[in-house]
């Protein structure tokens, strides 16, 4: 038991050391996206879903 804490925290240690040195490369500044296209579209959807399992389960009883 002692061996596997030891060798699991060993590799948590070699695994976080590795990490340290890699980078993203830097992008540069774009202006930002807009999100409301999509986003509407996901709630609308949502909502119709909503909707259709309300009616399903006034159905049902």
């Amino acid at each position: 038991m002692k061996n596997k804490i030891i060798n699991i925290s060993f590799l948590m240690l070699c695994l976080l050391l590795s990490a340290i040195p890699l980078f993203a490369q830097p992008t540069p500044p774009t202006p930002s996206a807009p999100v409301d296209g999509g986003l509407s579209l996901l709630i609308a959807g949502g909502i119709g879903y909503g909707i259709k399992k309300v009616r399903a389960r006034k159905k049902d009883k």
